[in-house]
């Protein structure tokens, strides 16, 4: 009988190696597709990019604290008494010409500096009148009409709670461009919209009239209420503005009731 050697098989070529790599490709990409695009869909408005928030808002705040300083007595101004406020009003225009929308959805290095400078402008002129009607409270000289105390006091407070309500609203996750981007995904404060679901609408996000609130619940709380602050930065704005808040209230109430009685 006559055996035949049988061949050894060969091994399969780099094409086949190649097809069955491409369809387990193929499979692993089909799989996780779907799970990529629910996970986007789930997540929170203020993690996802959305619409930029209206500028009404943040605009009529502008606008009172730049009514409220041009009303205060010169003397407890930075000279001439008509500089700062023009200047806000200027760097206001500035911005709507350079952005002419409803919705503030446009970043440039420009607009960030414009902003920040308006800011810092509200701060300045605020920050100059407390200090001088502080200085004067100490002394003595200011005062006399317990009426005009507290109105005058009362203005200087509320400009300190829009001004800090302008900090938290610009640097917050980047500030309110970069919010609706949904870049930054840790926040520096955390509402409690973002604790639990259920609890608000699906496309909530903070706009500024949260921030305007966490500015005033701190101003008269003196510390924070339902929003907490998360960053380094955040705690050590609203101990700032919560201490200035204190000493501004104390030394206004106390010179009214001493003038009263």
């Amino acid at each position: 009988m006559t055996t035949h050697d049988t061949p050894p098989p060969q091994p399969p070529g780099s094409e086949h190696w190649t097809e069955l790599l491409r369809a387990r490709l193929d499979r692993i990409e089909d799989l996780l597709a779907p799970a990529e695009q629910a996970s986007r869909s789930e997540r929170p408005a203020w993690r996802r990019r959305t619409r930029g928030e209206q500028r009404w808002a943040v605009m009529a705040a502008l606008l009172v604290a730049v009514w409220v300083q041009w009303a205060l007595p010169e003397r407890l101004t930075i000279h001439p008494h008509w500089l700062l406020p023009v200047l806000e009003l200027v760097m206001m225009a500035a911005l709507w010409v350079a952005h002419p929308h409803r919705r503030i959805e446009h970043s440039s290095r420009l607009l960030r500096a414009l902003g920040l400078l308006l800011a810092a402008a509200v701060s300045l002129a605020n920050g100059w009148s407390a200090v001088i009607l502080v200085r004067d409270l100490l002394h003595g000289t200011e005062g006399s009409n317990a009426v005009v105390l507290l109105m005058t006091g009362g203005g200087i407070w509320l400009t300190n709670v829009i001004a800090f309500s302008l900090w938290y609203w610009e640097w917050d996750r980047g500030g309110p461009v970069t919010r609706a981007l949904g870049t930054h995904q840790h926040p520096d404060f955390l509402f409690p919209q973002m604790q639990q679901e259920g609890i608000a609408p699906e496309d909530w996000e903070p706009q500024y009239m949260d921030y305007l609130y966490v500015a005033l619940t701190n101003a008269t709380a003196f510390s924070p209420t339902d929003t907490m602050p998360l960053s380094r930065w955040a705690k050590l704005l609203m101990s700032i503005q919560s201490t200035i808040s204190l000493l501004t209230l104390a030394l206004i109430i106390a010179r009214a009731v001493n003038v009263l009685k």
